[in-house]
């Protein structure tokens, strides 16, 4: 099994590890690891080119059930209103193909003959930054003047606390909204289990944070301003899943018109560290979250 290696020339802390080197490893079945540190991502080109594991050492954060989109991080066009349920295949689940240029990870999916776009992910780390960096394309191949957003959605536990800089949040896509409590700097919610599948929308700060199991994940993106997402969607979004199941955290972009041949490219960076003390709400969290998104 072949592995590609790059030897850095400085060590960086990355996680809780030192990162003397990256690798990229194609494993079986289509998907690839890619290491830095003592941080593994693991993404699957074979199905829909999710992100399937995230890990410190064998501490995993990304949640791994067995239901139909309930498990890993995907990446969905915006509005859903366009599209509305299930997520298109071409995106969500079809292969992708895979490449290797380098140190670099690119997957490019089919072209939806539905909507016309086709999607690529760039997958890299950042030494310097101590970041595993995702940019994702969306290539307008429909012929028609078109107007998207870029939507990343991570599938978490139930359990820990999610938390990010608004000042509010507002019910989202018809469900009953989340308990956010705000204070210390930040909106805060401690996750917990009810009979209904529930969601919200905030205009944040261009992070997002979810701590839990002695792990902090934080994912920095484009900070948006008042009326630059998509309608009815916004900067942030959080799922929580009917039960004790799954919580999605997500992000997306600006809506943006596309000129037939046009590519909206859309960086969102990840980040994953010990968890410093408990999760709950506090200043010091914030401070660790906020030093990691620098």
């Amino acid at each position: 099994m072949k592995k590609y290696l790059l030897p850095l020339l400085a060590a960086l802390s990355l996680g809780c590890g030192t990162l003397s080197a990256q690798t990229i490893t194609p494993l079986e079945d289509g998907k690839y690891d890619i290491k830095a540190g003592d941080v593994t991502m693991t993404v699957d080109a074979a199905h829909g080119g999710k992100i399937m594991s995230f890990r410190l050492g064998e501490a995993e954060l990304l949640n791994q059930g067995r239901m139909p989109n309930s498990f890993g991080s995907t990446f969905w066009t915006s509005p859903q209103r366009e599209w509305n349920w299930p997520p298109v295949p071409e995106y969500d689940t079809k292969p992708y193909q895979a490449e290797v240029n380098g140190f670099t990870l690119i997957l490019t999916g089919e072209k939806s003959e539905r909507f016309g776009y086709r999607v690529r992910k760039v997958f890299n780390t950042d030494p310097k930054d101590g970041a595993f960096v995702i940019t994702y394309t969306i290539v307008n191949e429909s012929g028609e003047v078109r107007q998207v957003a870029p939507w990343e959605i991570s599938r978490v536990p139930n359990g820990g606390m999610i938390f990010f800089q608004a000042k509010a949040v507002e019910p989202a896509n018809n469900m009953e909204g989340l308990p956010f409590v705000f204070g210390k700097g930040a909106a805060w919610y401690t996750l917990d289990e009810a009979r209904a599948n529930r969601k919200v929308n905030a205009n944040g700060n261009g992070w997002l944070a979810f701590a839990d199991n002695g792990l902090l994940f934080v994912k920095k993106f484009q900070d948006l301003k008042d009326g630059e997402a998509a309608p009815n969607e916004a900067e942030i979004q959080i799922y929580v899943n009917t039960g004790k199941t799954f919580v999605e955290i997500e992000n997306q972009g600006a809506y943006t018109t596309l000129q037939p041949g046009e590519e909206l490219h859309w960086t969102v960076r990840w980040y994953l560290a010990p968890l410093k003390g408990d999760a709950v709400p506090s200043r010091k969290l914030l401070r660790q979250a906020k030093k990691l998104a620098r």
